[in-house]
């Protein structure tokens, strides 16, 4: 897989990428990422990227012609002949669509990704209506540039790919997992490996038994396994009630889960 990254701050990436789990894929042959310089698509002296809106206001807006003769140096297909199989490309934006772990897996399937990171107030409109298929947000904030976003998507999706993680199933039992119907049927207590079908992960303990007068919880050191099976299954339940009540209306829910939840208070 491929990532192509249009920024006037290229050496922004420097860092993000050369650690740990990019770093690896990358070495590995198992992903690509480029960086483009948007003013090296420029023809004035002064490198000018950027420009004063029409109809006034406050702040600069990124240029249209520099941002599509880096696109199309790319050999990126035009809008209307694009395969979405293959290839896309996305604007970094406050006013996009909100980045998931389904975006994610989206991404993931494809073979190259182009980032187009916005900076000042915003980039003209005709870059959204003309080159990208979709507008990314990362959050629902608003950052200086589109380059940490960048960041985030490129790190998110490598790690979903055949071979990045040291073990393939890291990345399926976690927060925001699929839900595994090979795993869990909806009549049993899930397993302890399990996709979390949209909740958040179940806490984790190591050695040593007891830190700071606070004990592992006793059921995992046990060795009864549906019973740590349920710890877990109700833990996640119980975190993503506290911090993210938002995700269980969409989650994957079995008979048990539900009845906890109502023991909860939900």
């Amino acid at each position: 897989m491929r990532f192509d990254i249009l920024t006037i701050f290229p050496e922004f990436f420097d860092g993000p990428f050369r650690y740990g789990v990019l770093s690896r894929a990358a070495n590995a042959g198992l992903v690509e990422i480029g960086m483009h310089d948007l003013r090296a698509f420029t023809h004035d002296r002064h490198k000018t990227v950027d420009d004063r809106p029409f109809g006034g206001g406050e702040g600069m807006v990124l240029k249209a012609e520099p941002i599509f003769a880096a696109v199309e140096s790319l050999g990126v297909a035009a809008k209307a002949e694009r395969d979405p199989r293959r290839e896309t490309v996305i604007l970094l934006s406050a006013q996009g669509r909100r980045f998931t772990q389904s975006v994610a897996h989206e991404l993931a399937q494809l073979e190259r990704v182009v980032l187009l990171c916005g900076r000042y107030e915003g980039v003209d409109e005709r870059v959204n209506d003309l080159l990208a298929d979709r507008e990314l947000s990362i959050g629902d904030y608003v950052l200086s540039g589109g380059e940490l976003g960048a960041a985030v998507i490129v790190d998110a999706v490598t790690r979903l790919l055949p071979g990045v993680l040291g073990n393939a199933d890291s990345a399926r039992f976690e927060s925001f997992g699929r839900a595994d119907a090979a795993l869990d049927s909806l009549d049993e207590v899930p397993r302890s490996m399990h996709g979390s079908g949209g909740l958040l992960d179940y806490p984790h303990y190591t050695r040593p038994a007891e830190f700071r007068g606070v004990p592992v919880p006793e059921v995992l050191a046990g060795g009864d396994h549906a019973a740590i099976r349920k710890w877990r299954r109700e833990r996640a339940l119980e975190k993503t009630f506290r911090n993210r009540p938002d995700l269980l209306a969409e989650a994957d829910l079995t008979r048990h889960d539900r009845d906890f939840l109502e023991r909860l208070g939900r």
